[in-house]
C-alpha cells in the first residue's frame, strides 16, 4: 500500500480502536498494532518510510489521540 493510503486508514482506525478499547490516560500503540493484526488489517503498517513504518504509524497514532507530548 502507498504511504498516503496507510496514513488515512491508520488515522481513522485509531479512533475506532480507542472507542472500542478505552485506553485510559496513555493509549498504547502496541495494543493498537496488535488489534490491527488480529482484525486482518496489519497490512496497513507495511509501507515505505525513511524512519521506518512503525515509527511513522506511531507518530500518526499519537497525533490523532493527542499524545504527542510523550515524544
Amino acid at each position: 500500500m502507498k504511504k498516503a493510503e496507510c496514513e488515512k486508514a491508520i488515522r481513522s482506525l485509531c479512533h475506532q480502536w480507542a472507542a472500542a478499547n478505552p485506553p485510559g490516560d496513555h493509549p498504547s500503540f502496541h495494543a493498537f498494532k496488535s488489534w490491527l493484526e488480529k482484525n486482518g488489517r496489519g497490512q496497513i503498517l507495511k509501507f515505505r518510510a525513511v524512519m521506518g513504518s512503525d515509527y511513522v504509524a506511531e507518530m500518526w497514532f499519537d497525533q490523532e489521540l493527542k499524545q504527542t507530548w510523550r515524544r
